[in-house]
């Protein structure tokens, strides 16, 4: 399915030769997008996991099968089926099984407490709830009020292909993390054994693939709706940016499935390019598991990772990094929040891989930007819009009036100086985003879907400004903007510029109250080990005297061993905005 010409928009003249403008599509459901590569690819492996390998044939077999299976239990088009599962063999196969069958999948953070489980499960309408036995006992409060009929339990090594000795031992050992599950739960594994025959169901690209809940920062979380066609169109955009990867490619898997930046970065663009997935059940916390992996696989095909700045940052600071050969490692992609310039250099000199910022959001399924992977790239930026992905910045008061351009470029190593900075207020505004992988809207929220797409424009609640070269420079959430006696201060500029500290590796800026100027800045800083308890709040102040202007330079400093962040590892000013406010609370 071919897209139309975006006419000469201004960031094509700087438009990496080898990617497309334009994709044509495929007009298939994610069912379809497993099929072809099961068929093209079916010897070849698709998902490395515990040591454990499975080829595109034998996928496609367990999906039919627990799709088969899936649709005994009475899961029919349109119902909703809930994976509350890590990264695993499982929840590929669970994925896949319901699109088959027209399901759609909501995929719960294991993390997640009751409450949490109980408002997603309530809010989508799930009927079956897939889980890991391990994270099973928050189920007891949170499937209360829901409409989930069926629990399906599995244990993390289940389709692994280990003896049952080992099984024992290893969960007799507490090697293998297990626990128990509600009464009358059925078992994955015992599912899988299901003779193969899923029903016919028309399946239409149109039809909401997956209910992807946003991270509940303005209330409680709402779902995306996600058709067929916006994750398949975003996996093929996808394909087209990394041109340039190997004939056999791993997408190495450390962020969760269960959020869409590693849905489609590491699940579906590995099914489309026909590649591997190199799964992590949690985020290693030793980086000797990590970096051993990586040298493991790399004589399996060259490695893409997608990653946030905290990942890089912490194999950059790793002792031991240059012990292993990271040379399998091709390409990284960082997305969800800022990746500061140290972090970058640092990455490439340390891997030899290509690295480079890109961005997305759960409503556009969720990538819309990255920067070239091979060509003009600016640090400090976005990058470019993806393949048939129009945008404009629109006005912060009312979002009808677009703003114009930069009437200059930014270099291409750190985005705005200071002095841009200023001069860019006039042309900053929110970014907004149409193309083919923005969502059908928020479910059983019109309200929402209204304020947030209008005229098929994605509102994405971001300030930025484009530059003459048409690289986007996100500035900020608007929601934290900060106002300090009229000035309007960008908490990740102020976080960006105190990276640059040698001493510092880790900042995140919040505004706190205040009656005289409105918000004064406060910055939590995380120092390097050998730091803590030498370097003062006062030595950073005047420091930053020299890297911003008076005005952005933190009135107050916190000092912590480390900032709260999601699993994906964004940072959560929305955190230390409560703890804050319940601080000033108490001193009232």
């Amino acid at each position: 399915m071919a897209k139309e010409s975006l006419g000469d928009r201004i960031w094509y003249k700087n438009w990496p030769p080898q990617v497309p403008k334009c994709l044509d599509y495929p007009d298939c459901t994610l069912a379809d997008f497993l099929k072809q590569s099961a068929v093209e690819h079916g010897t070849q492996a698709a998902v490395y996991f515990l040591d454990a390998q499975v080829t595109y044939a034998q996928l496609w077999d367990m999906v039919q099968r627990f799709a088969t299976a899936l649709a005994d239990l009475g899961l029919k088009k349109g119902d909703v089926c809930a994976l509350m599962l890590p990264n695993s063999i499982q929840f590929v196969t669970s994925f896949y099984a319901c699109q088959l069958i027209g399901v759609t999948v909501t995929a719960i953070n294991p993390t997640y407490k009751a409450l949490e489980i109980q408002h997603q499960l309530k809010d989508s309408g799930a009927k079956v709830l897939i889980v890991l036995d391990a994270v099973a006992s928050e189920l007891r409060e949170g499937l209360k009020e829901t409409q989930v009929g069926t629990v399906i339990g599995t244990n993390v090594v289940d389709l692994c292909g280990f003896s049952s000795l080992k099984l024992f031992l290893g969960k007799l050992l507490k090697k293998i993390p297990t626990g128990e599950l509600p009464a009358g739960a059925l078992q994955l594994k015992t599912l899988l054994k299901t003779k193969t025959g899923p029903p016919k169901v028309n399946v239409d690209p149109s039809d909401v693939a997956v209910l992807q809940y946003t991270g509940g920062t303005t209330g409680l979380p709402k779902g995306a709706m996600l058709t067929h066609r916006n994750v398949v169109a975003n996996a093929c955009m996808c394909d087209a940016w990394l041109w340039k990867k190997d004939k056999v490619t791993g997408m190495i898997g450390v962020l969760p499935l269960f959020h869409s930046f590693a849905m489609t970065t590491v699940m579906n663009a590995a099914i489309r390019v026909g590649g591997f997935q190199l799964l992590f059940p949690r985020p290693p916390a030793d980086m000797a598991e990590l970096c051993g992996a990586i040298q493991k696989y790399s004589a399996k095909g060259g490695l893409i990772m997608p990653g946030v700045a905290v990942l890089f940052n912490k194999i950059n600071t790793y002792p031991k990094v240059k012990e292993y050969d990271l040379s399998g490692l091709k390409m990284a992609v960082s997305g969800a929040g800022p990746l500061p310039l140290e972090v970058q250099n640092k990455f490439e000199e340390l891997t030899g891989s290509v690295i480079v910022e890109g961005y997305g959001l759960s409503e556009a399924t969720p990538v819309t930007h990255a920067n070239p992977i091979y060509g003009h790239r600016k640090l400090g930026t976005i990058g470019l819009p993806f393949p048939d992905t129009d945008i404009k910045i629109m006005d912060k008061e009312t979002g009808t009036k677009e703003l114009p351009p930069l009437p200059f470029a930014v270099a291409d190593t750190g985005g705005l100086t200071e002095e841009q900075s200023e001069l860019a207020e006039a042309y900053t505004g929110e970014l907004v985003v149409k193309g083919p992988q923005i969502m059908k809207g928020y479910l059983n929220r019109p309200d929402a879907t209204r304020a947030t797409i209008r005229d098929g424009w994605l509102y994405t609640g971001d300030i930025a400004c484009l530059d003459a070269d048409g690289y986007t420079i996100i500035r900020d959430r608007a929601k934290d903007m900060i106002k300090f006696k009229g000035y309007a201060i960008f908490p990740a500029e102020v976080e960006d510029l105190l990276h640059k500290h040698p001493q510092i590796q880790g900042a995140a800026v919040i505004g706190v109250p205040n009656e005289k100027v409105g918000e004064v800045v406060k910055a939590f800083v995380v120092l390097d080990p050998a730091s803590r308890g030498k370097v003062k709040p006062e030595d950073i102040q005047e420091w930053a005297k020299e890297k911003m202007s008076a005005y952005k330079i933190p009135s107050m400093i916190e000092f912590r061993d480390e900032l709260p962040t999601t699993m994906v590892g964004k940072i959560l000013r929305r955190v230390l905005k409560d703890e804050e406010a319940a601080k000033a609370k108490e001193n009232k």
